[in-house]
């Protein structure tokens, strides 16, 4: 912490001495301070996308064109996407969701990189990022939010996982535009994420309630009973491992298989 201090400050020669200074009974410090600030990133690794005019809910990443992007979700309605390398903002933003944009995946369907976006009008869109129009009409079937959006691949089918206020999960093809739904939530579905657990492709949900299910998606089916959790599950992730990260609350919990 006094080394922490001393960067803060500005003292890196201080910072460096504090650090090196042996603590009895405590392995030789790894790891030095090379520079801090009292309250805000330092501005050397600080590039602001700015051009919401409304709270940013939701961000994605990609490439387009061998270039890393940005996709953001706003309460302005909008979607943008932003050249990373830049901090420059890509085309016009895209507009077509009539409410807040709540969240965003990216893709790649027939070869071509898109993006994913939940709203609170309660539509999914799909969107070019090559071309930054939408593909095909909004999807249509949720009763109540989307929340949550997650991409994946399906029997070599580019597919959408998306988890709404309405306590369902559905699957969309992205080629075919349909979805079918996932019941079994007794409360909004806030998190989604799909991997692979033996070879199959799954999504994991999480919901208001802290119950967080885990589903085949080539049969549409849950896998095993829903794990529950002390609080809302906000966050959920599937690691190459198969293991499954939930946070909850205010914490982070990683379970040894799905």
């Amino acid at each position: 912490m006094l080394a922490l201090d001393a960067a803060r400050y500005g003292d890196r020669d201080l910072s460096a001495r504090v650090s090196a200074v042996p603590v009895e009974g405590e392995p030789a410090v790894r790891w030095g301070v090379d520079w801090a600030t009292g309250s805000d990133v330092d501005a050397r690794f600080r590039c602001a996308l700015t051009g919401h005019t409304g709270r940013v809910w939701a961000v994605a990443t990609g490439v387009v064109d061998g270039c890393p992007v940005a996709v953001t979700g706003s309460d302005d309605g909008t979607v943008r996407v932003w050249d990373l390398t830049t901090g420059r903002p890509v085309g016009e933003p895209l507009t077509g969701h009539t409410s807040r944009v709540l969240a965003v995946a990216t893709g790649v369907v027939d070869g071509r990189p898109v993006a994913v976006t939940g709203s609170g009008d309660k539509t999914v869109r799909v969107w070019d990022l090559t071309t930054g129009r939408p593909v095909g009409e909004p999807l249509t079937g949720h009763t109540d939010s989307v929340r949550a959006v997650a991409t994946g691949v399906v029997d070599g089918r580019p597919v959408a996982v998306t988890g709404s206020d309405d306590r369902t999960v559905r699957v969309w093809g992205l080629t075919t535009g349909r979805g079918e739904p996932l019941t079994g939530h007794t409360d909004s579905v806030w998190a989604v994420a799909t991997g692979v657990v033996d070879g199959r492709p799954v999504a994991v949900t999480g919901s208001a309630d802290g119950e967080v299910r885990v589903w085949d998606l080539t049969t549409g089916r849950q896998v095993g009973p829903g794990l529950v959790f002390p609080a809302a599950v906000r966050a959920v992730a599937v690691a190459p491992d198969g293991r499954l990260v939930v946070g909850f609350g205010w914490e982070v919990s990683v379970l040894t298989r799905c």
